[in-house]
């Protein structure tokens, strides 16, 4: 019984130090377009330059990577099959599955809702809406594109020949374009709801700020409100 229990939790740290590296990795890459809506977003700027646009590009190629963690949960069923404990699964390896997905998604609900506020700062509320259904399906795309097509962030740099032929040839195929739809409509839906709860929560941290949860933007909160 001891040997058993000994083989079992040895068997569990294994798993975790494998997934532990593609997870970190994915994380990181999960948060790049974080930190770069907070720089493009976020900040008071009188004009848009050229090194602003490019930032919003970088942004845009690697949004994908945040909701990309969805499809991880793939890498759960082979741990699951290899752990074979309910307790373990249970206590341990869920957990930690969930903890990683809703990190790397919430980054991209963080990163959507940035936006908004930008758009909402110089006038464009009437956008946000658009453009967040325009995020929502290129990062389908990218997602389909890294999942299945297994192209990165930086092939826009270093292939981008491949990304363009193979990547859009592949899209237009009956099967791809139904998982992409699929993956828009799970990104509209769960963006959806962590948007509101994520809005709610900045409400009840900050009191000097209002919440327009229709709009997904912040705003600040005046004494006749």
């Amino acid at each position: 019984m001891k040997a058993e229990i000994i083989e079992l939790i040895s068997r569990v740290v294994q798993v975790l130090q494998i997934n532990m590296r593609w997870m970190t990795w994915n994380l990181f890459l999960a948060f790049i377009p974080l930190v770069l809506s907070v720089w493009l977003f976020r900040r008071i700027q009188k004009s848009r330059s050229w090194v602003w646009w490019l930032g919003f590009a970088v942004f845009y190629a690697f949004l994908p990577n945040a909701p990309y963690l969805l499809t991880d949960v793939i890498h759960l069923i082979d741990d699951i099959r290899t752990i074979q404990s309910v307790w373990m699964i249970t206590l341990v390896l869920i957990p930690v599955y969930l903890l990683v997905i809703l990190a790397g998604f919430e980054a991209y609900v963080i990163s959507v809702i940035n936006m908004g506020h930008y758009l909402h700062r110089i006038g464009k509320s009437q956008w946000i809406l658009g453009m967040e259904l325009i995020t929502h399906a290129l990062s389908a795309i990218g997602i389909y594109w890294g999942r299945f097509l297994r192209f990165n962030s930086w092939d826009f740099i270093t292939q981008p020949d491949a990304l363009i032929t193979q990547g859009i040839e592949e899209i237009l195929g009956k099967q791809p374009l139904v998982i992409i739809f699929i993956s828009f409509v799970i990104l509209t839906a769960l963006h959806w709801f962590m948007k509101r709860v994520t809005l709610s929560f900045t409400r009840q941290g900050y009191n000097p700020i209002a919440i327009n949860p229709s709009k997904g933007y912040l705003k600040p909160q005046t004494s006749d409100e």
